[in-house]
């Protein structure tokens, strides 16, 4: 696994031993990104289960202004990878639960451009963390929420005042792209 584009292209993404991990493939990531286009230019990025760290440091390095990388069990691996992107100075770690994690966020009054999800597969997750970034307000008016889910999951349309804009199937990956409804 290897950064696609940008200030640190081709860098190799250290990987979590065992399966505990799942990656996003490049070729979905590739997809997604050019979906995303210029939405990732100067953003404020938060990716809820990091894992590996590759879709904000592949944000950071397409020119994200700064990423906030939650994930409760591969804390050493993200710094790593931080480190080996040369982009460490552009990214807030923290380590725990990402609901906790979310909630702390929210009440620092923090918001995101674009917001990363990519949950263990069918455990049950993609409900709970829409209800999370709605209940903590943590996308900008204007942002977008990217939720990865199994294939085979059931796709969440609604959740408080986030809608799914589109949703794109690659292989045994789903991408759902949802964005916050403006209140009248």
């Amino acid at each position: 696994m290897r950064i696609i584009t940008g200030s640190a292209r081709g860098v190799r993404l250290k990987t979590p031993a065992g399966d505990g991990t799942r990656p996003t493939a490049d070729r979905t990531r590739e997809a997604l990104f050019s979906m995303l286009g210029a939405r990732v230019y100067d953003a404020r990025v938060l990716d809820l289960f990091a894992g590996t760290g590759a879709l904000s440091l592949e944000s950071l390095s397409r020119g994200a202004a700064h990423a906030v990388l939650v994930d409760r069990t591969t804390h050493a691996i993200l710094v790593e990878n931080a480190q080996r992107t040369k982009l460490a100075a552009r990214v807030e770690l923290r380590r725990g639960d990402v609901y906790g994690q979310a909630a702390a966020l929210a009440r620092e009054g923090r918001t995101f451009d674009l917001i990363f999800a990519d949950p263990p597969y069918a455990r049950g997750d993609n409900a709970r963390v829409l209800a999370a970034l709605d209940a903590g307000a943590l996308l900008a008016a204007d942002g977008l929420f990217v939720l990865e889910q199994g294939a085979g999951e059931q796709i969440v349309e609604r959740s408080g005042s986030l809608s799914l804009m589109r949703e794109r199937r690659y292989g045994a990956a789903r991408i759902c792209f949802y964005t916050q409804e403006v209140q009248e």
